[in-house]
């Protein structure tokens, strides 16, 4: 054989073997099995069941207050001071829902005024907080670092602090015994925190969108209004969730100071009336407490999809 031939053979053998590695080497890489696996799958099944030990124990400590405040609204009241004391209701109705009409009988104004008074902090606060959020954002200007500390530095004091001052200034201005008494501390005491919160927000919007909006003629509060706020929905509705909620709980306090007229009495003055002299009236104030945070539940029940969204925005980079 020829040296011509001798190299002609080698070079088809070669090609040859190389086709054949080619074509094995995916059936290889499939044949092999995969490495890594989910993440639930590394847990051992000891881990697997205290981590749900531990999710519902930390249920049953958050869950059991309402339970049991739920049953005894369904006792009879001289069930509640049995011994033993029994902790599922004997013979329970929900006849404390109804006579709690009769104990308090402007139970129902005191739960309108407490609606009323929340909606119009929210108002308020988002009105505030939506501009200034934006302003802090998005713009550098002289003091801003020192403007948004002061506002968490308004956050350590207690509302008991401000209570003379507040008083003397309600005064002064002619607010005492109106709803302006509970709204104008209540709308003070959480317009810092939700700048905080809605700012961080917007800062997840990319800025390139108010400069392409620029770009385009459009004014400063044009792209708020038209670009920024679509997109800031989800977090807009979750501070005035919080906002709600926080107006809801804390007008106890400002209540008891600035006012002394039933017909401005929030639902948790009006609480006070289970109380008696003789004897507290537990079955119906723990019905009137649950009838009372139903307009709470209602709230977070409709917005609760947008209440997720807005929890989660920003917990996935684009």
């Amino acid at each position: 054989m020829s040296h011509l031939a001798r190299t002609a053979a080698a070079s088809g053998a070669i090609a040859e073997g190389a086709e054949t590695e080619t074509t094995a080497a995916p059936t290889k890489a499939r044949a092999k099995p995969r490495a890594d696996k989910a993440m639930i799958d590394r847990y051992r099944w000891y881990e697997v069941v205290a981590l749900y030990a531990g999710i519902a124990v930390f249920l049953f400590f958050v869950l059991a207050p309402f339970i049991e405040g739920f049953l005894v609204s369904l006792k009879p009241l001289s069930q509640l001071f049995s011994s033993p004391y029994s902790f599922l209701p004997k013979n329970g109705s929900f006849q404390a829902y109804f006579d709690m009409w009769r104990s308090v009988p402007a139970l129902g104004i005191h739960i309108f005024n407490s609606i009323f008074i929340s909606s119009v902090v929210t108002l308020i606060v988002i009105v505030i907080v939506v501009p200034a959020s934006y302003a802090f954002a998005r713009f550098e200007f002289a003091g801003s670092g020192l403007l948004l500390g002061a506002f968490l530095a308004v956050n350590m004091f207690s509302g008991a602090v401000l209570l003379i001052p507040l008083f003397r200034l309600m005064r002064a201005v002619g607010f005492l015994n109106t709803y302006w008494a509970m709204i104008v501390p209540g709308a003070a005491f959480l317009i810092p925190s939700s700048i905080w919160l809605l700012r961080t927000y917007l800062m997840r919007i990319p800025r390139e969108l108010d400069e392409a909006a620029w770009a385009d003629g459009a004014s400063r509060l044009y792209t708020l209004r038209r670009v920024i706020l679509p997109l800031a929905m989800p977090g807009i509705v979750v501070i005035s969730i919080m906002t709600f909620i926080g107006a809801y709980a804390q007008q106890f306090i400002f209540a008891l100071t600035f006012n002394s007229k039933t017909e401005f009495m929030p639902l948790p003055v009006g609480l006070f009336g289970f109380f008696g002299r003789q004897e507290v009236l537990w079955n119906e104030l723990m019905a009137a407490s649950f009838v009372g945070i139903l307009p709470v539940m209602i709230v977070i029940v409709f917005l609760q999809r947008y209440l997720v969204a807005g929890l989660t925005a920003g917990a996935v980079k684009q």
